[in-house]
Parts: C-alpha cells; structure tokens; sequence
C-alpha cells in the first residue's frame, strides 16, 4: 500500500503568531513531525514562511534605537528555535485555498526571474495565516522622501545612526538653518511606537550632547505630533495625562490635535499653520492590515482584518487560521456582544498558543465543534518613557516613573522568546547601568561598499574645492 502523504501546515509569518505558533505546534506534534521525517504514515510538516529569518521582539526596537540592548538581540532566529520545522524565507503573493496553494515569492524566484519576482506554489493542508501588519501611511507630501518608520530593527538602528549623525552635522556647519534643522525631531503618532522611540532617543541625544563642545541639550528640540487628544490611549486617561505632563516637562513640544499636512523640501507643516525645518521625520502614526489579506480570498471586516470564531478559525472556512493582528477575534471577556480583542502582543502571544493547540487537536482527530475558545481579560498596558522613567495600568493599579519603568522591563524581559535572549538582555542591561552609553554612530553600515566602489573607480570622489 502507497504511504500517505504527511499532513502540511504552512504558517504565514515569523512574528509573534507565527513564531509561538509554530513552538507551541513543535512541541504539541512531535511524535508526528518525526514519523514524517522518517517517511512513516501520519507524519505532519510545518512550514513557517516569513521575508526574514528572524523575529524581531518590537517592544524592544525603542531600547535598541538608544544604544541599551544589542540590535541581534531584540531578534530570535527562527532556525535555531524552530528547529523541527522548514524555515522559507519569501513572502505569500496570493493564496488558493480552495487548491490548498499559496504563491510565493522567494529571494530565488527573484533571482531566477531577473528580478521581475516569479512565485513558486507552496501546497498546504493547514494554513495558518499570520502576516502582522504593515505601517499606515497618509498621502502626506514629501513623506515618502523624508519620512523614517519605525517597524524594524533595521529601521530602529538606521534612526539611531541618523539622530547621531545630526549632531555631528551641527556640530561641523556655522550655517545657523542648517543646524536648526538637523537639531529639530519630529515624530508623527502618539501611541506606544511614537512615545518611547521619541523618549529614548530624547534621552540618548540629551547625554551625547555632553561630548559636543559646541552643542548643548538646549539645543535639541522635539516635537509630537498627534491627531486624537491623547497620547498613550492603551495605559489609560490618567496615565496618558501624566505620560504628557512627563513629556513637557523635558522642553519636548507635544502637539495634540494636529496633523501632519506636508514634509516637503524638509520642512514639517501641521495643520496648525506652524512650520518646523527638520531633518528627522520619523512616522508612526499606526498599522494596516498586511495586503497578503487582500489577496487571500478569505473573508474580511470592514477593517480588512480576517473574520474569526472565537476557537481561531477563520469563519466559514475550513482549514484556515489565524491570530494577531490580522485577525478579528470576538473578545469573550467584553460586555459588548461585537466587542473585538485588540491587535496588540498580549492577545498574540496567548491567542498563538491556543491556536496552536486547536490546530493539534486538529490533526489528532479532535471534531471542530470540541476546541476551545481563547478566552482573556486585558492585564493592562506598560509603557517606557526613556532610561528610569515610564508608565503602567495594569490589573487596575496605576504606576509611574521608576516603579513604571521596572515593570516594563521586567515584563517584556520574561515575554522576549527564549533563555538565550533574556539572559543576553538582561546582560546588557546590567553591564549599561554599570557604563556609559555608547554613542558611536555607525552610518556607513547602510552603505558599506561606498568606500570600494569609491576606490574602484564606480563612484566620482566627493568634490574638496
């Protein structure tokens, strides 16, 4: 008799969904992911396809930006971790689920095409769909040649690399335009991604600025830039007013209510009708829906986020999953019956672990209708505003600075995957209250073969008259 072949779940992203998945379902089918290693009947295979070989653990991204934790260790390997399933890096262009195929494209399809980006089909029995999202842009003028996101590791270190850079800048021209500009931040968005990365690379300017004999912390000057009448929504309105007040009290200018209407020729235009000269313009000014959703056939909300049942499955599909921030969830804790979990890291990570779960029972024989539904009330929210300061709400207590900023670190420390990479943070973290901040801008990492194509000729040598 022909043996059968194994059951294929293909997981859609490297994120949080995608990596606790994908540990949970590792552990959970470990006796079947051998049997389809060794060619047996009842085998199952797991495929995590993400554009990274990596996840990046973003509550961190702000810390890394300011120089306190190691750029590789905000990161997990997925190859390392996930070491029973098939690491593909490409991204899914298109699915056909009724087929059971998704299109992708890899860094050899690309290569294979001449970069015209040819997709290869990857079948699947199970998918589990987890892209995260993607950051929302306006049509802003001039945002697109000026702006600076902060989604990535890539983009934390290169924001970091440039604000240092700015110093340097100023520090070198006599040209007084042109050292008010490169002295000038704004940032766009005053939720969790705008607020910290501002206050820690605040923090990390105004100590730098003590090894610059001719600029001062004076002379820096911040400036966010948020359309609702609050900033920090998550750790609630008391909070959020003290978060302001923390802000402002650092000479860091806090427009609310406004609105980015230009960044052209840098210059930053809100609708208040003021004009900023700058040359840091970093948005954060939220997330959409990854377009894979779009393309996936699958049913969405009125916000394109995937319409699910409460036990994961996307509705009315078989086969399906999915979690994070690409799923619609009913939250069965709310008082209100269309009440939906919020699309931030405390629902993933515990949302990934029951899909996990469903999904092995699943294979295992387990009826649909049995599975367990994700069921949990919101802990709270925490939230860093630079080195010793920061704000919590957190099962209804409230707390601010020192006691706010160690409750921060010490949850996302025990959150950040894996022992290896909370004893490398808490490493650092130990070793930089014991020295000093490192402040060494490494820019030419984001070019790193100018010099050679300089010397080789490629490149005209910068003009000395």
């Amino acid at each position: 008799m022909a043996e059968r072949e194994p059951a294929r779940i293909l997981v859609v992203g490297g994120g949080y969904v995608g990596l606790y998945t994908a540990l949970r379902l590792q552990k959970r089918l470990k006796s079947q992911l051998r049997r389809a290693a060794q060619g047996q009947d009842g085998g199952v295979r797991i495929t995590v396809l993400d554009p990274d070989p990596y996840m990046t653990y973003q509550p961190f991204l702000p810390e890394a930006a300011a120089g306190s934790i190691s750029p590789r260790h905000v990161v997990v390997p997925l190859r390392r971790v996930l070491k029973d399933c098939q690491i593909l890096i490409g991204e899914a262009r298109s699915l056909d689920h009724e087929r059971r195929v998704a299109h992708v494209s890899t860094l050899a399809t690309v290569e294979q095409t001449g970069g015209r980006g040819g997709t290869v089909e990857v079948p699947y029995t199970e998918l589990v769909l987890a892209p995260g999202s993607v950051s929302r842009t306006l049509p802003v003028p001039g945002l697109a040649e000026h702006g600076i996101g902060f989604k990535t590791v890539e983009e934390a270190i290169g924001l970091r690399n440039h604000v240092l850079e700015q110093l340097d800048i100023a520090s070198s021209t006599r040209d007084p335009a042109v050292r008010d500009a490169a002295l000038t931040f704004v940032f766009v968005g005053g939720g969790y991604a705008g607020v910290e990365a501002l206050a820690e690379l605040e923090d990390m300017a105004r100590y730098a600025c003590r090894y610059y004999h001719n600029v001062s912390a004076d002379d820096l000057r911040f400036l966010l830039v948020e359309a609702s009448d609050r900033i920090l929504p998550e750790v609630g309105e008391a909070m959020g007013r003290y978060a302001l007040r923390e802000l402002r009290g650092r000479n860091i200018d806090v427009r609310l209510e406004t609105r980015l209407d230009s960044c052209e020729n840098r210059v930053a235009t809100l609708s208040d009708g003021s004009r900023h000269p700058t040359r840091t313009l970093v948005w954060t000014a939220g997330v959409k829906p990854h377009p894979i959703l779009a393309a996936s056939g699958l049913p969405l909300n009125e916000r394109g986020r995937l319409v699910c049942t409460p036990t994961l499955r996307v509705a009315d599909t078989g086969h399906a999953w999915s979690a994070g921030d690409a799923a619609a969830v009913p939250d069965l804790t709310a008082d209100a019956e269309d009440a939906l979990c919020a699309p931030n890291a405390q629902h993933a990570v515990r949302q990934a672990r029951r899909l996990a779960d469903n999904l092995a029972d699943v294979v295992e024989g387990t009826p649909p209708g049995e599975l367990t539904p994700y069921r949990h009330s919101y802990a709270g929210s925490v939230a860093s505003l630079g080195l010793h300061k920061g704000v919590a709400h957190v099962y209804g207590r409230k707390l601010k600075g020192y006691p706010a900023w160690f409750m921060h670190r010490a949850y996302h420390l025990s959150r950040v995957p894996t022992f290896n990479r909370k004893a490398r943070v808490l490493a650092e973290w130990v070793l930089s209250g014991l020295f000093k901040r490192e402040i060494v801008s490494l820019g030419s990492l984001e070019h790193p073969r100018a010099e050679f194509e300089m010397a080789a000729g490629s490149v005209p040598p910068p003009d000395t008259k």
